[in-house]
């Protein structure tokens, strides 16, 4: 197994995701505590399309669905309302999609102050993998304390 460069980071919702909760996701009926974004580096820089290209993306995709599932559904067990939401439909994944859906380059450059260079499909910068990341995301009820100690195990977190 390929062990991936993964971060997360943990923060409140931001002003966005407060107003359009609704939106996002129709049918919670608790407000989102948290928002987990992960970050993978992608083994060369996304900047442009091609089949090499496409196909990372995918493998990042999958990766994070399945340990940004493992998550979802541990908090669940313990009662705490939790979601992931798609990185290439913008949409949740277990919940009823609303009429709005989550960029997440937008919510990074928002919560993290990433850059972001325009083009068709805009593109996070990173500090120090610049281009080569994948961002996605994870919202809950559950409050940063609760999160702590599921967090050594997403980022040990590998797969291939």
């Amino acid at each position: 197994m390929i062990e991936r460069e993964i971060q997360i980071y943990i923060d409140r919702p931001s002003e966005f995701i407060r107003q359009n909760q609704q939106r996002l996701l129709p049918n919670w009926n608790i407000s989102i505590t948290c928002i987990i974004l992960v970050l993978q580096k992608s083994n060369f820089p996304l900047e442009n399309s091609s089949y090499e290209i496409e196909r990372e993306k995918d493998h990042l995709r999958a990766i994070f669905l399945r340990f940004g599932s493992n998550l979802v559904f541990k908090l669940r067990e313990f009662k705490y309302q939790s979601d992931l939401f798609d990185p290439r439909s913008g949409y949740p994944l277990l919940s009823r999609p609303g009429d709005m859906t989550l960029n997440d380059i937008a919510l990074v450059k928002d919560l993290l102050g990433f850059n972001v260079v325009k083009q068709e499909c805009s593109l996070l910068v990173h500090p120090e993998w610049g281009t080569a990341i994948y961002p996605s995301t994870i919202v809950t009820s559950a409050s940063p304390e609760i999160l702590q100690p599921f967090l050594p195990d997403l980022q040990k977190f590998s797969i291939d």
